[in-house]
């Protein structure tokens, strides 16, 4: 396996206390932003006290038993593909993320039943994508798996291993699993990483771009709008699905530095030249504002019926392909 920079660009920047940033969108926001927030009214209020969205579940589990190429949902930002043949997992929760902040949607499939893993995948250390259960689980269930994650996350994820290879990778870094026809790339993100009080931004954030000979996937982790989309097209002309967050993203003023609204996915998506968008980040967490389904819905708005957004339902299976070039 190789591990390189892609041609002209670098990796991310360190600030004098050890800590990583965006050079074009350093993290600014402090405790009394967070203060701000939780004592202002919150103008979806009731809106979301009449909420009564639910979103679908499908428990099928026949996607273990075939080696079809394909995409599934399992709620929020938790994904599992199977790629080239690979088995892949990326930034699995499995339960709710802690007493005062319940599930939504149920999980459509036992997690336990995932026990044939290539590829463990994780974009950052925030709790609503790196769960530390349900990342125990796995990999005691999946001895062989690789973990592929940022710069700094190894300290986090070792602990909970079995001895697995940790690959910690860099913006920009690529890593080349030839034999298994796959490539991995991962790339600057508009967000930041703290799971303590003490340790904010000492570990990278980022979104992966998965290739196979056939397939392109971005997997947009958590981001902020910004022009890192467009630079993304030009260092991958040619991708099939991009998932993309649209939820958790009011109060604007707070969330527009860590989460996309669905106008924003929406730049996004035409800013990637992607085939298809795959919201995610949505409807199983109360993280914000708005209500669980809010999101969706002004997506759907947005779209307006176009083809290109991929709207999935928690637990179906869906085939992944080459799209780009032919929609």
């Amino acid at each position: 396996m190789d591990l390189t920079f892609l041609p002209g660009q670098q990796g991310a920047s360190i600030n004098p206390a050890g800590q990583f940033y965006h050079p074009d969108f350093p993290f600014e926001l402090h405790w009394t932003d967070v203060l701000k927030w939780k004592t202002s009214t919150n103008p979806y209020a009731e809106q979301k006290k009449q909420d009564t969205w639910q979103p679908k579940i499908v428990k099928d589990s026949s996607f273990l038993r075939h080696t079809n190429d394909m995409k599934l949902w399992l709620g929020h930002a938790s994904f599992f593909f199977r790629l080239n043949g690979l088995n892949i997992i990326v930034d699995p929760v499995f339960g709710k993320l802690t007493p005062f902040t319940p599930r939504h949607s149920e999980l459509p499939v036992s997690p336990d039943n995932f026990s044939n893993l290539d590829f463990l995948l994780v974009t950052h250390d925030h709790r609503d994508h790196c769960d530390e259960a349900s990342i125990r689980l796995l990999l005691r269930n999946n001895p062989r798996a690789t973990v592929v994650t940022g710069l700094g996350m190894a300290k986090v994820l070792k602990p909970w291993s079995q001895g697995q290879k940790i690959l910690e990778m860099d913006w920009h870094q690529q890593a080349d699993f030839q034999q298994l026809g796959l490539q991995i790339t991962y790339l600057p993100t508009r967000h930041w990483c703290r799971r303590w009080l003490t340790d904010m931004n000492v570990r990278l954030w980022g979104a992966f771009v998965l290739e196979t000979a056939d397939t392109t996937i971005y997997f947009g982790g958590d981001s902020g709008y910004g022009p890192h989309f467009e630079l993304t097209a030009t260092l991958f002309p040619r991708i099939d699905y991009a998932f993309l967050g649209i939820g958790a993203f009011a109060p604007v003023w707070f969330m527009k530095s860590n989460h996309m609204s669905p106008a924003d996915a929406w730049q996004a998506f035409n800013d990637l030249g992607a085939a298809k968008l795959v919201p995610m980040h949505y409807g199983t967490f109360d993280l914000s504002d708005e209500p669980i389904g809010e999101p969706e819905r002004l997506l759907r708005e947005i779209a307006n019926g176009n083809e290109k957004v991929d709207f999935l339902t928690i637990g179906e299976s869906k085939p992944l392909r080459t799209l780009a070039g032919v929609l």
